[in-house]
């Protein structure tokens, strides 16, 4: 598969799972904080806001900013670490698991009608 083919392809991905996101009315969220979601639900916890900023190699209050939006949408939980006060835990909730698997499901139909 050449080049462009591959581009056309992948934009075209993109461009669905979008378009079913708006259609379905998902919150839209931004590229950083569908980051930090797929990592809060893909890696292993505890989940803390330095860590989420180390791995995206951004600022604590940029962190802080997108828990603040999603945390508005039920899709994340903070609360301070009782171990550590200084710390706060980042947790899943079961509003997010549903927005990630049907965003899952988005894009493998997606995939799909790629082939």
């Amino acid at each position: 598969m050449g080049q462009q083919m591959r581009t056309e392809v992948a934009l075209r991905l993109l461009h669905d799972v979008s378009l079913g996101q708006v259609r379905a009315g998902m919150p839209d969220l931004t590229p950083r904080q569908l980051a930090i979601l797929t990592i809060i639900y893909l890696d292993a916890p505890p989940h803390t806001v330095r860590g989420l900023a180390s791995r995206l190699d951004v600022t604590k209050p940029v962190i802080t900013r997108a828990l603040d939006s999603m945390g508005k949408l039920g899709l994340v939980t903070r609360r301070r670490d009782d171990r550590d006060r200084r710390n706060v835990i980042i947790s899943r909730t079961v509003e997010g698991t549903l927005y990630l698997e049907k965003l899952a499901d988005m894009l493998a139909e997606a995939a799909e009608k790629a082939q």
